[in-house]
């Protein structure tokens, strides 16, 4: 089930939209003046799809309306009373719409802490919540609507900006868990340089690199601290490749500690001739070498096997064909990613050239950087921190990243201002490599942009938001 079309009325007391997906390119671009509602709108898809609703507490409209492609449709309604109490006023009520049937459901909106403690939330929600600063124990101040708000009221208000794990929510109905199951939503947002993480990975990450929090008052000892997220995803990374030498490691030992036996009973279900043999082992020796090219086989792994004789006699035969197998299914651990890494490797490393820096994979770092601002001197190479990249190279790399390896097959993302950082050249270039990594990773995409050059003559993909008809 994938969605075809969004529409919000009322938002703010004024605007109504309708941004239809395009469905045969899988690529949507809404553009339009400031104050029009395009981050909004992504934060009520991202808000309603992974139950953070408070983001429609908090966000006047009157309906939202979420239509799929077999014909169903959740709509989502707000009713205003007369209570002065802004946390009691704005109720919202879920109604799916289906050829047999109309269900509603109203969710009580109450998010209570998880796994965290509250003196370790109590802490950080002035560094997480922008708008609000600390005026007792367990009281803040909202600065936009001079409001004094307690602990459960800022955690009611504010919980789209929490950390999902921070907060949960009482349970809903199984016909809204089953629709949300269908579909699978990933919201990029403009703020995604930094990410909040546990502790533990905190601890990992600074045996990798030389890690220093963005500001010293950030550092969660208790639980957590904010990661520029190039460092967090460079040890996700680190830790796939881990798995995946480990896995064709255990794959290699049982299928080696069987050849021999294999080979004397010539336990093969292929029979190549001659000539298809020699073409299995080039495209073998091809697909090492892609994989040791991005890090994902080591060096030693490539026997530089060259084997042309004219004619193959029948014991070398037997031999040849059990090993083809063989490796084939030792290399076919790494069939899921290869692409994946080819594809962000060659998109960074046009970028970065310009710049004299260059991307590669490691099991042991992560994300690999180099830089030579003198070409022809192999001495002048030296490794960077994924964090000394500029702020459009961290952009780049964290977007792509998430589309490449963080997201399901089929899902809808949402990205906000792709064009922040970005020179007007890279800008140029961003829907070209979105659409080849969307076509691989089989992604539905709607961000929000206000840059032509990240439209260029697509302007078939994109929705205007308008304002009201004078």
């Amino acid at each position: 089930m994938r969605i075809q079309q969004i529409s919000v009325s009322g938002l703010f007391g004024i605007f109504d939209q309708v941004i239809p997906l395009n469905m045969g390119d899988r690529v949507t671009i809404m553009h339009g003046p400031n104050g029009f509602g395009k981050t909004v709108i992504l934060r009520m898809i991202n808000g309603f799809f992974k139950s953070r609703y408070s983001v429609f507490r908090n966000i006047p409209f009157s309906k939202f309306r979420v239509e799929f492609d077999n014909c169903s449709s959740v709509e989502i309604a707000k009713t205003s009373n007369n209570r002065e109490n802004r946390d009691d006023k704005n109720k919202i009520t879920f109604k799916l719409e289906t050829d047999s049937k109309t269900v509603n459901f109203r969710p009580q909106i109450r998010p209570q802490m998880g796994t965290y403690d509250k003196d370790f939330i109590v802490e950080i929600l002035d560094d997480i919540i922008p708008t609000i600063f600390r005026v007792g124990t367990r009281e803040w101040r909202d600065s936009t609507t001079g409001e004094i708000l307690s602990l459960a009221n800022v955690l009611d208000r504010f919980e789209d900006l929490l950390p999902p794990e921070m907060t949960r929510l009482e349970e809903e109905p199984e016909w809204l868990k089953n629709l949300k199951s269908e579909i699978d939503i990933r919201l990029i947002e403009i703020q995604r340089l930094v990410n909040f993480v546990p502790i533990h990975l905190i601890e990992s990450q600074q045996r990798l690199v030389n890690f220093v929090p963005i500001h010293s008052s950030q550092s969660y000892n208790a639980t957590g601290s904010r990661l520029p997220t190039v460092l967090a995803y460079s040890q996700e990374i680190a830790k796939l490749m881990q798995g995946k030498f480990t896995e064709y490691g255990t794959i290699s030992q049982s299928l080696d500690r069987t050849f021999p036996v294999r080979v004397v009973k010539q336990q093969s279900s292929k029979n190549w001739t001659d000539e298809e043999l020699r073409h299995q082992l080039n495209d073998l020796d091809k697909t090492r070498g892609r994989l040791i090219e991005v890090g994902l086989l080591n060096k030693d792994e490539n026997p530089n096997f060259q084997f042309q004789p004219e004619t193959i006699d029948e014991t070398t035969r037997n031999i040849l064909l059990v090993y083809v197998e063989d490796m084939k299914e030792k290399l076919n651990v790494f069939s899921d990613i290869e692409k994946r890494f080819e594809l962000l490797r060659g998109i960074l490393n046009k970028k970065m050239a310009y710049s004299y820096k260059e991307m590669n994979f490691s099991k042991e770092k992560g994300f690999v950087f180099t830089t030579c601002y003198h070409p022809s001197s192999p001495s002048a190479f030296k490794e960077l921190s994924p964090t000394d990249l500029s702020s459009g190279e961290q952009h780049e790399l964290v977007l792509f990243y998430e589309l490449l390896f963080k997201v399901k097959p089929n899902s809808l993302v949402l990205i906000d201002e792709p064009e922040l950082s970005l020179h007007v050249g890279w800008q140029v270039e961003f829907l070209r490599d979105l659409q080849e990594i969307t076509k691989l990773a089989d992604l539905d995409i709607l961000m929000a942009t206000h840059s032509p050059d990240i439209i260029q003559d697509r302007w078939d993909l994109t929705v205007e938001l308008k304002g009201p008809k004078k």
